[in-house]
């Protein structure tokens, strides 16, 4: 009789061997099986290594609640109430909150350089009855992967990653006022900021910026450069590029990994665009992407020579390039949601901070929403997506960008000129970007190409999810305090 594994597709049974000998030769003592959920989080369950022959044939047990939580860990949808999930077309088992299973990929075993004995495995999950969960993240970057790979494209990512580092001076877990979020710790910064670059300031926060390299390279994670950036106490991670996949389960693996390793060395990572204290400057993620074509394995950016006038896309990219860089201007309101989906996230889109207000392109510009970069005959040609918040969840993320792209493929569209003004437009000149979540809400629903890329069940559970956390935002007292407990807390 065959296990769930083999009735999902996915068993290889000799990979899974050699993760038990490791797990031996090693002398661990658990493991982890751990699934990224909605919001970028890694959740699951902690096995001993007895369990791992089990959990590789028949999966691990998960609660499908999981898969509907908001921000502060509440289900989103009163599962139990009759009707509650006619909205998510085909969860409707999910009323019982019953089991999903959830199966090891063996090939992603790792051991935590920061947890003694601690292996680590990634996982997705799988319906009882061997048919996968459509709302599931990675799958939908899996998907999404697959309709492009149809076109005959391998996208290309780099991470760029800006976010805070704290002290912890003061822990706060007093039981007598634990809270639902519980209220973050005292912290002091690690550097004063306001000195872009500057290598005394690198030299004073040399410590925990250590144990932030040690961990990404212990993970095996293409950490190119690690400096501190203009803001008090925040720092930024560069990667070099990989394959889209890879660059998402990076950035997962890398967020979590030194939330960990740093907590323990008495240190506060935060991922959230706008820490709660006067004068922070806003984090961003940048994704750089690229198209390789799949039968040549060549850069599809990349144009021979240079034609028309330099505030022309069709100047530094192919047609290719071009008409992906007016995808991705097309769907950029409806895909603010999967690049920021925070109430914190919409701070940052102000003038003359180096963040996007509209969706606009420029030659190396950093006020414009995407920087194209390179040029004729330059292999490194890309574009720059400004627009996305260092707390989204990569798969989705990344997603967003190859429907949008796929649709400029699709359609042959063709971008508007570049800016040197993205913060000056006339009326009309480029649309601006969401101001809020709600607006971001609306537009993601409002886009057919994100509606039918993304499918109507994942459209529906994360736009509920976003509206209950909305929704706890505009009833909160103290707007400041909900969003230190919210994200700064969390996340």
């Amino acid at each position: 009789m065959s296990c769930f594994a083999e009735r999902c597709g996915v068993f290889d049974a000799a990979a899974a061997e050699r993760v038990q000998q490791s797990v031996r030769e090693w002398g661990l003592d658990q493991v982890r099986v751990a699934w990224c959920d909605v919001h970028g989080l890694l959740r699951g369950k902690t096995l001993m290594p007895g369990a791992l022959r089990s959990a590789f044939e028949d999966g691990v047990g998960m609660v499908s609640t999981l898969m509907l939580k908001d921000t502060s860990d509440r289900t989103a949808l009163k599962i139990f109430e009759p009707g509650a999930l006619d909205a998510i077309p085909g969860l409707s088992g999910f009323g019982r909150a019953n089991n999903l299973l959830l199966l090891p990929d063996p090939g992603s075993f790792r051991v935590l350089p920061w947890a003694p004995g601690t292996g680590w495995l990634q996982a997705q999950p799988w319906f009882t009855d061997a048919t996968p969960v459509s709302i599931d993240p990675r799958r939908a970057l899996q998907s999404a992967l697959a309709t492009l790979a149809d076109a005959g494209y391998t996208l290309m990512c780099g991470l760029e990653v800006e976010f805070h580092i704290y002290r912890i001076t003061e822990e706060r877990l007093d039981p007598a006022q634990a809270d639902w979020p519980g209220e973050p710790p005292a912290v002091a910064l690690i550097h004063p900021g306001y000195q872009l670059l500057g290598e005394a300031h690198a030299d004073l926060a040399d410590a925990p910026l250590a144990i932030v390299r040690r961990t990404a390279q212990s993970l095996g994670l293409p950490l190119r450069s690690l400096e501190v950036e203009l803001g008090p106490s925040q720092v930024e991670a560069v990667f070099d590029a990989t394959d889209a996949l890879t660059a998402a389960d990076q950035m997962v693996l890398f967020r979590n990994g030194v939330r960990q390793a740093l907590r323990r060395a008495g240190y506060l990572a935060s991922f959230v665009c706008r820490p709660p204290f006067a004068n922070i400057m806003s984090s961003g993620w940048h994704l750089h992407q690229s198209l390789l074509d799949r039968s040549s394995g060549h850069n599809a950016f990349v144009r021979e020579a240079a034609v028309g006038a330099p505030d022309t896309a069709q100047h530094w990219l192919s047609d290719t390039g071009s008409a992906w860089l007016a995808g991705l201007l097309t769907h950029a309101r409806g895909a603010a949601l999967c690049c920021t989906p925070t109430v914190n996230g919409y701070g940052r889109f102000q003038p003359n901070v180096m963040a996007p207000v509209a969706a606009s392109w420029g030659r190396d510009h950093r006020g414009a929403m995407l920087r194209v970069l390179g040029g004729a005959g330059e292999a490194a040609t890309r574009i720059e997506n400004r627009l996305g918040e260092p707390m989204a969840n990569p798969y989705l993320y990344i997603a967003s960008q190859i429907h949008a792209g796929l649709d400029g493929l699709r359609r042959g569209l063709q971008p508007p000129r570049a800016t040197d003004a993205p913060y000056e437009q006339a009326p009309g000149e480029h649309e601006r970007l969401p101001t809020g979540l709600g607006e971001a809400i609306a537009e993601f629903n409002g886009d057919s190409v994100m509606t039918q890329g993304f499918g109507a069940p994942l459209v529906a559970a994360y736009s509920a999810i976003k509206r209950s956390e909305l929704a706890r935002f505009e009833q909160a007292d103290d707007p400041l305090a909900w969003q230190r407990r919210e994200y700064f807390s969390r996340y």
